[in-house]
């Protein structure tokens, strides 16, 4: 099959396909049998059937596999689904949230960072695809030979990863990222760095760190993940040193005490919010830089 502009070969039969800030995967050999691992932010369904027509032709997936409902990873799961009929499956934690029973927990802007800010113009409500999703097989298979899903809770009460043992490939979903996502710079760059999960959608940083740790484990070759370039070079122990660190941020709505779900009911209850002083300060800045305009103004006249 063709190669399709903007997308890149992460490892045998695996391409990212990158969605602004985030990526969705086509996994499986060219022309299938193949599944389709998250669907970006909203609005890029006619993108992604592009590149997966350039990859594979006119064979759709087998199915659209989710590591977690955000909206940057199941913005065009609806649309993807309908137009190639085929399911959407996730794990069944996740499934309050895609069925219309619960939103996420609200996001947590204040420990800081790029990501923390710019998540206050970001949603947080839950999907309703109706019968389109379908829970996970409770063995571990997700349609394709050599490939397993594992639960990594904390990001997501129901956020899974993807490996593939015989080349140790890992797609992590958003249980890490592999650029640092509270940098301003990292925005542009991209640098490929082993870095936390986005910091505003974590409810629950202990789970999470359970979570890295688990896969840090799998040894990967090869690590991708939801935001972020693949990283080859030293995969596996890049990941290792970092599941070694602490990276709960010092302070948070989520950091003393996680927020608590339900497998059938979604959200049951989420820490009190704390104070958000960054709103004030912008607005105070706007001011006084409008003030300070105003003053020059007057001293030239």
């Amino acid at each position: 099959m063709a190669d399709f502009p903007g997308t890149y070969p992460v490892a045998d039969d695996v391409v990212r396909v990158p969605i602004f800030f985030v990526n969705a995967y086509l996994v499986g050999p060219p022309g299938g049998p193949w599944v389709l691992v998250d669907t970006g932010l909203p609005g890029a369904a006619g993108w992604i059937r592009r590149a997966a027509e350039a990859h594979h032709g006119d064979v759709p997936p087998q199915a659209i596999v989710l590591t977690h409902g955000h909206f940057d990873h199941a913005g065009n799961a609806a649309a993807l689904a309908d137009a190639w009929g085929v399911p959407i499956f996730a794990h069944d934690a996740e499934l309050p949230f895609l069925t219309g029973r619960s939103d996420y927990p609200p996001q947590d802007p204040t420990p800081g960072g790029a990501i923390a800010f710019l998540s206050r113009f970001f949603p947080t409500a839950g999907y309703d695809f109706g019968a389109r999703v379908q829970p996970l097989p409770a063995d571990g298979s997700v349609g394709l030979d050599g490939w397993r899903w594992l639960h990594t809770p904390g990001h997501a009460p129901g956020h899974v990863a993807l490996f593939r043992e015989a080349d140790r490939t890992l797609l992590a979903g958003d249980a890490v990222a592999t650029m640092d996502l509270d940098s301003w710079v990292a925005q542009v760059t991209h640098a490929r760095e082993v870095s936390r999960s986005p910091v505003p959608f974590v409810p629950d940083w202990e789970a999470t760190a359970e979570s890295v740790r688990q896969l840090a484990a799998l040894r990967p070759r090869v690590l991708a993940a939801g935001h972020g370039r693949e990283i080859t070079d030293g995969a596996a122990d890049r990941l290792a040193a970092f599941a070694e660190r602490s990276h709960r941020p010092e302070h948070g709505r989520y950091v003393p005490e996680p927020a608590r779900f339900d497998d059938d009911a979604g959200v049951v209850s989420v820490p009190p919010p704390v104070p958000d002083r960054t709103p004030a300060l912008v607005a105070g800045g706007t001011l006084g830089a409008v003030l300070l305009s105003e003053l020059l103004k007057r001293r030239r006249r």
